[in-house]
């Protein structure tokens, strides 16, 4: 089992069983809600317990999709796809080492002009 958090501590989570690898989202809102790209690892959410959810908020970011955040502290947490019954997480914020590495970068079409994607992971430029 893992555990993480929001940076104030005002959401903290469990994940049961197995991580996904980690993918990087450089689309033009997930930029937009981490300030960079995002990274995330993904459970099936009945194995994703949020364990305190004083500052937890939803925002409907699409009409397919929504995101968790702290309302407290602006951590971005979670986004969950309709209908898809995972939910994925925020890899930076787990407590402790992950065990995962990132397996794919998506979405690189819209990535920012102000770096480059030079770790020699796959990159697609879609998803």
């Amino acid at each position: 089992m893992k555990s993480g958090s929001c940076l104030c501590g005002a959401v903290t989570y469990t994940l049961e069983g197995e991580l996904r690898p980690s993918m990087a989202c450089h689309c033009t809102q997930c930029r937009k809600t981490s300030g960079h790209y995002w990274s995330a690892t993904q459970v099936p959410t009945d194995k994703f317990t949020v364990t305190k959810e004083a500052g937890l908020k939803w925002f409907r970011s699409s009409n397919a999709a929504r995101r968790g955040f702290c309302a407290e502290c602006g951590s971005s947490l979670f986004w969950q796809l309709d209908g898809e019954y995972t939910t994925s997480v925020a890899t930076g914020t787990l407590d402790g080492p992950t065990g995962i590495k990132t397996e794919q970068h998506i979405f690189v079409a819209d990535k920012g002009d102000y770096y480059d994607i030079e770790d020699g992971v796959e990159q697609v430029a879609q998803y």
